[in-house]
């Protein structure tokens, strides 16, 4: 899901300056949890599960975190937002990162000043309309009615898909996700738009998903990342690593299963990875040696985190394409450390 953000930005960023002063480390330190904003209910992103437990492939990032700073990836306190409340929340200082399926773009970088700690899921926009229609293409929605998510950015893509194609549209625009899916499905609209791996959990919602069809075309590149405030470079490197970590882990085959084997490996970038010997680089960033492996240990490496949420064998089905790693055709890529 992805925010206008020209609509009070100045006020938003002003939050953001305030809000960073302060270090986001001690402060989670001495609250003992970190608090991560996350949508208020996507499956296999974020979502409870019937105990009441958050899971998803956006709460594994919250979770790698918190193991990697607390030693403790179940001391987090999720925080449900929408895309119109998440960046206030997080400028604010209620949430101390944003891992909400929210696109990386100028406007939220340069603008509102959050700094975006990487890509955790390559995305792009689709549409998803019934399957009774018989539409075969975007190409043949002259004159539909789209729901969407209220001030999202998502209708500034499809005014420019349908400006580019010469076709009119009429929006149904709501804020909470659960009440744009109800709304297409009782047939206010044609058409339901959002990120693909949206439209696919939200096409489970339906009373008879197969009766619903996601149409080919992919209309927007969507970088789906974690955010944080601006201001709190130590903060926001610690992010940035964590996840790197997980990506790394997954390149030299370090898994939750086998991260203690590894630890006697002597493949010095395994070495470097875990925090084994010498290598302190957690020291820099003010956590113990071994962050990277106690958050890999406690929630996964990159791919398990993805194959366990979102992959072929979860009800999403989504297959890896381009979040693959690098050296296996996809754009899934960290900076090496050393």
């Amino acid at each position: 899901m992805k925010n206008k953000v020209f609509l009070g930005a100045l006020t938003v960023a002003g939050l953001a300056a305030g809000a960073a002063a302060a270090g986001t480390l001690d402060d989670v330190k001495a609250r003992g949890k970190l608090n991560c904003g996350v949508t208020t209910g996507l499956v296999g992103f974020a979502a409870p599960n019937a105990n009441g437990e958050w899971e998803g492939f956006d709460v594994a990032v919250c979770r790698a975190v918190a193991a990697a700073v607390l030693g403790d990836s179940t001391a987090v306190e999720f925080v449900p937002t929408t895309g119109k409340t998440r960046f206030t929340a997080l400028a604010s200082g209620e949430i101390d990162m944003l891992a909400r399926n929210t696109t990386w773009t100028f406007s939220r970088d340069v603008d509102l000043k959050f700094e975006f700690v990487g890509v955790n899921y390559y995305d792009g926009q689709g549409m998803m309309v019934p399957a009774g229609l018989g539409i075969k293409s975007a190409l043949e929605l002259d004159g539909a009615t789209i729901c969407t998510n209220t001030g999202t950015t998502t209708e500034l893509n499809i005014t420019d898909y349908f400006q580019q194609h010469d076709m009119t549209f009429e929006l149904v625009a709501l804020e909470n996700s659960d009440e744009v899916i109800a709304a297409y499905g009782a047939g206010r609209c044609d058409v339901f738009t959002t990120d693909r791996s949206g439209v696919a959990a939200e096409r489970l919602k339906l009373a008879d998903p197969e009766a619903h069809v996601v149409l080919p075309e992919t209309i927007s590149k969507e970088p789906l990342g974690p955010s944080v405030r601006a201001g709190d470079e130590q903060w926001m490197k610690i992010a940035k690593w964590v996840l790197f970590g997980v990506i790394e882990a997954e390149e030299y085959g370090i898994t939750s299963e086998n991260v203690e084997e590894m630890m006697s490996s002597e493949n010095p970038s395994v070495q470097r990875i875990l925090g084994v010997g010498d290598n302190n680089y957690g020291a820099s960033l003010g956590l113990e040696a071994d962050f990277i492996k106690k958050a890999v240990e406690q929630v996964g490496n990159y791919g398990e985190m993805y194959e366990r949420n979102v992959g072929p064998d979860t009800p999403l089905k989504l297959d890896r394409g381009v979040n693959n790693l690098w050296n296996n055709g996809g754009f899934m890529y960290a900076p090496p450390i050393r």
